[in-house]
């Protein structure tokens, strides 16, 4: 038979409040591991989009030097074929990252996470009372240095 809440003993309160609390960490482990990886994500596409553009820029280096040299070297219309090849790469280099910037201006940067902590770490602490120290797996107070 249900009891009230009145009724409850002290140890089965306690014992609630306890599953509740650990449910409640292991819900913001899992917010903090999801947001990690949507960020992670969009991080490694901006990187890869970097690297692209590195690329592209270094080949055009490579193009632009021909270019100058075959120019100088003939003063005729082929050059104008080398300097064109060396713009196209310049633009798509640029492209790359004007995307890859914007993809690193979207970063949540786990901003719910960091609130819901805020929030834990205000309910724990009532009306500026210190929080009760954490116990360790030998049940003695856990300090700030380890031991």
């Amino acid at each position: 038979m249900p009891q009230t809440p009145e009724e409850e003993s002290l140890g089965s309160l306690v014992a609630q409040a306890s599953s509740h609390i650990s449910d409640l960490i292991r819900s913001e482990i899992e917010l903090a591991k999801t947001e990690f990886r949507f960020d992670a994500k969009r991080v490694g596409t901006a990187a890869g989009l970097f690297a692209g553009a590195a690329f592209a820029a270094h080949l055009c280096l490579i193009l632009a030097s021909f270019t100058i040299a075959y120019a100088l070297a003939q003063v005729m219309p082929n050059w104008l074929a080398f300097l064109i090849v060396t713009v196209v790469y310049l633009v798509a280099a640029g492209l790359a990252v004007l995307v890859g910037v914007r993809r690193l201006k979207g970063l949540a940067g786990m901003k719910r996470t960091a609130r819901s902590i805020k929030d834990l770490k205000e309910i724990a602490t009532p009306d500026g009372q210190a929080p009760l120290p954490a116990l360790g797996p030998d049940r003695e107070p856990v300090t700030r240095d380890g031991s």
